[in-house]
C-alpha cells in the first residue's frame, strides 16, 4: 500500500523533518488513492519505458512510477525535500532524483545517455504549467506522452475549440503538438493542503512530427501569426496582425486568398484555418 496517499500520514512525514508546503513553489501533494490510479493509468507505462516525473513532492506518484517503468529520472527545485525522498524512495533503486528547476533543463542534454522511449508524468502548480508545457512540446526529445495533473481551468484551455471562452494562444500551441484528453476531474479534497479550486489529469499523445503531419513548413511563421493573433483579442484579425509586425497589404491579400473576412477574429479559426494562413503568406513572400 502507499501509506503517502493518506493526509495523516503526510502531515507526520512533514512534521518528521519540519517541513510545510510550500506556497511559493504551490507545493500541494496529492492524497488520494483514486486520483493516483486515474493519472498512473493515464501514463499507460511499459516496463521499457523512461519516465520523466517532474515534481515527485514527497515520493507519492513516484513509488508509482518506478513500479512500472525502467527508469524514473524525479526532477525537485525544492532541496529541502531531499532527506524526505531519501527515505520514501529508500526501496527503489530505478529512481534518480534531480534536484533542479525543471524551467531551466535542456532535455536533451538530460536525456542523452538514456534510450527512448520517453514519458513525462507531472502535478504541475499552475505558475510554471505553460512555460514547462510548451518547453517540453517544443523539445528536440520526442515525449510520446505527457501526463499532467493540472488547474481545471488550464486544462479546459489545452482543448479548448474555436470560438469558444477558453480557446487561445495555448490551445493552438498544445494541439499543434499534441492529442489532447482531459481524463478525469480531481477536487480539492484530494490534496494537501486543498487548493482552492479542481484539478485535472490531462494526457497528450504527443505528435512525432507535427510539422510534416500538418504540411507546414514554417513553424516559427505559424506560432508568429498565432501569437499576434491573440496579442489583442478584440481587434480584428486584419489589425492585430498588422500590430503584430505582418504587412497590412500582405495580411489583407492572404486572408482574401484564404477566404477569411478580414473582420474575423482570431478566436473563430481553428489550427487548420491558421496552418493555411501561414502557408498562404508564407507563399506570398516567396513571390
Amino acid at each position: 500500500m502507499n501509506d503517502l496517499v493518506r493526509p495523516s500520514r503526510v502531515a507526520e512525514v512533514l512534521k518528521k523533518f519540519g517541513l510545510a508546503p510550500h506556497k511559493g513553489l504551490g507545493q500541494n501533494f496529492l492524497v488520494d488513492a483514486p486520483a493516483l490510479e486515474k493519472i498512473v493509468a493515464a501514463a499507460d507505462i511499459k516496463d521499457s519505458e523512461l519516465v520523466v516525473e517532474i515534481g515527485p513532492g514527497l515520493g507519492t506518484l513516484t513509488r508509482e512510477l518506478a513500479k512500472r517503468a525502467r527508469q524514473v529520472i524525479a526532477i525537485e527545485k525544492d532541496k529541502k525535500l531531499t532527506p524526505v525522498l531519501a527515505e520514501t524512495l529508500s526501496d527503489y533503486a530505478n529512481v534518480q532524483l534531480v534536484f533542479q528547476d525543471a524551467l531551466e533543463i535542456e532535455w536533451e542534454d538530460c536525456l542523452r545517455t538514456q534510450a527512448p522511449p520517453y514519458k513525462v508524468v507531472a502535478n504541475l502548480p499552475y505558475y510554471v504549467t505553460t512555460p514547462l508545457l510548451l518547453g517540453l512540446l517544443e523539445s528536440r526529445v520526442h515525449f510520446s506522452r505527457l501526463v499532467f495533473l493540472v488547474q481545471q481551468e488550464v486544462a479546459e484551455r489545452m482543448q479548448a475549440k474555436a470560438d469558444t471562452p477558453e480557446y487561445g494562444a495555448l490551445s493552438l500551441a498544445v494541439q499543434y503538438y499534441a492529442l489532447v484528453k482531459v481524463k478525469a476531474v480531481i477536487p480539492p479534497r484530494a490534496f494537501f493542503p486543498p487548493p482552492r479550486v479542481s484539478s485535472a489529469v490531462v494526457e497528450l499523445e504527443v505528435r512525432e512530427c507535427p510539422a510534416v503531419y500538418f504540411g507546414l513548413k514554417d513553424e516559427r511563421l505559424l506560432f508568429k501569426l498565432i501569437r499576434a493573433a491573440f496579442g489583442q483579442r478584440r481587434k480584428t484579425l486584419a489589425n492585430s496582425l498588422t500590430a503584430g509586425g505582418f504587412p497590412r497589404e500582405q495580411v489583407l491579400e492572404a486572408l482574401s486568398i484564404c477566404r477569411i473576412p478580414p473582420a474575423t477574429r482570431g478566436e473563430k479559426l481553428d489550427l487548420a484555418a491558421f496552418v493555411a494562413l501561414a502557408e498562404t503568406i508564407r507563399s506570398l513572400r516567396e513571390e
